[in-house]
């Protein structure tokens, strides 16, 4: 990982519980560790294939933070895509064709 990369639930998981293996974590770490492992139930590569898939599409390719909060959250609504984008800038607002191209990358994780 890279300063500035963003990085998956499923990630922070790995990497948590990695840590944990070598030393004793820290108060916080084992919060952050076991709110990751309760909320978060896809592997990381599945979270990193979700996000590749997503970032394909020509509305979200410049916006990797917003493909890996949709791999983190996987939404299974329109309502629930139009909220994870309503502060994001995109170049255009999301039409219904653009929210059901992400509900389909997400639905086979779900």
């Amino acid at each position: 990982m890279t300063d500035g990369q963003y990085v998956s639930l499923a990630e922070v998981r790995d990497m948590l519980t990695a840590e944990n293996n070598k030393r004793e974590l820290l108060p916080m770490q084992k919060y952050a560790l076991a709110q990751a492992t309760d909320v978060c139930y896809i592997t990381k590569e599945q979270a990193d294939e979700i996000v590749s898939k997503l970032l394909q599409l020509d509305f979200l390719a410049d916006k990797p933070a917003l493909a890996v909060k949709i791999a983190d959250i996987l939404p299974k609504y329109p309502a629930d895509v139009r909220a994870l984008c309503a502060k994001e800038r995109l170049v255009r607002p999301l039409d219904a064709e653009m929210i059901d191209q992400i509900l389909d990358i997400v639905a086979p994780y779900l």
